[in-house]
């Protein structure tokens, strides 16, 4: 799929993604994260999407939701490498992505690699750390490699980055720039667990003497191959417009008849939230069995994927208005006209 429309790359002939096996396989990967989080399906299901989507997940919550052990369980079920930074405000770049130390024994310099080069990356309260760390861990996610010495070094693939943040203190933070926000794919939120979650939680982890251990159930291999049949799944032009429908209603509402939303809205969602709806349906119905996607997929997708591309203005702000309220206000107005597609169309290009 390129940047300026949503039609597939050329790519070799699409085996069928529900078959038995596929199913089983993420089947078994929910089992695995279910064994140790509880609750939280929506938090597992996006995190995974965007995994198949090779983009990156902002989370927002208060501390002991379980940010830190889902993406740790989500690392070791698909067997990746793991690492979690504590961002703090005396962090240096060169702290995450590894600097050059000089060997006297051999007069010469040697790369000390950083912690971002792992398959699965926990950045921990990513707004206390200062712009400049910022910035190097961004341009790590959007390049996938770094340069130490003049010299540039890969990542390794797959490369997933989960950043938290904490939405209840502001003081000694730095706050992500809209720019950069944007990089981040999707952003999620957390809510509390219920009673009966509560509950389950206490029982699992404050009663048994031993803690719940999930199970590797697919390799790094594997994972790469589900990528690339997520990059297959048939998107009909509908649900494509679909999509542009939505993001250019959060730039030009009256062409929707939401005019009033036109003194809410101070700048609307970039294109990348445009691909990033289209990518993100192709790995939700994936997940859900299907070899296309529905404007469904794109519309449940919409919440993580466009609350932190929208400014608001200082009205909306005074009156209590979060992102949230404008997004729904759009899905619940933006219509979607989709025809289901022929079963032989599902794999054809657009």
């Amino acid at each position: 799929m390129t940047d300026n429309n949503f039609t597939p790359t050329p790519a070799a002939p699409a085996t069928p993604m529900d078959d038995r096996a596929t199913a089983e396989t993420f089947e078994k990967i929910f089992f695995e994260l279910r064994k140790v989080i509880v609750g939280q399906t929506r938090l597992l299901e996006r995190l995974l999407v965007g995994v198949l989507c090779r983009g990156h997940c902002l989370l927002e919550s208060v501390p002991g939701l379980a940010k830190t052990l889902a993406a740790e369980t989500l690392a070791n079920v698909v067997g990746g490498s793991f690492a979690r930074i504590q961002f703090t405000p005396d962090l240096l770049p060169s702290d995450i992505v590894g600097t050059r130390i000089y060997r006297g024994s051999t007069e010469t310099f040697d790369v000390e690699f950083g912690p971002v080069f792992v398959n699965f990356l926990l950045t921990d309260e990513i707004n206390r750390a200062p712009a400049k760390v910022q910035s190097a861990l961004l341009e790590v996610m959007a390049e996938q490699q770094v340069t130490i010495g003049g010299v540039t070094h890969p990542v390794p693939t797959p490369f997933f980055v989960v950043a938290t943040q904490n939405p209840i203190e502001s003081e000694g933070v730095y706050n992500l720039p809209d720019a950069q926000r944007d990089r981040f794919m999707m952003k999620i939120t957390l809510d509390h667990p219920t009673a009966d979650e509560e509950m389950a939680i206490l029982d699992r982890m404050g009663v048994t003497t031993d803690a719940p251990s999930p199970q590797q159930v697919i390799t790094l291999d594997e994972l790469l191959e589900l990528q690339a049949r997520a990059d297959r799944v048939f998107v009909d032009r509908s649900v494509s417009q679909y999509a542009v429908d939505l993001v250019q209603c959060t730039r030009h509402p009256d062409r929707f008849n939401l005019g009033d939303l036109g003194e809410i809205i101070g700048l609307g969602a970039s294109p990348r939230a445009t691909i990033n709806l289209i990518r993100g349906a192709r790995a939700l119905a994936m997940l859900r069995g299907r070899t296309y996607a529905t404007p469904q997929d794109v519309f449940d997708l919409a919440p993580e994927i466009m609350r932190h591309r929208l400014l608001l203005t200082y009205d909306a702000l005074a009156r209590d208005i979060t992102a949230d309220q404008v997004v729904q206000r759009i899905l619940a107005s933006v219509p979607a006209n989709w025809v289901s597609p022929k079963p032989n169309d599902a794999f054809e290009r657009s």
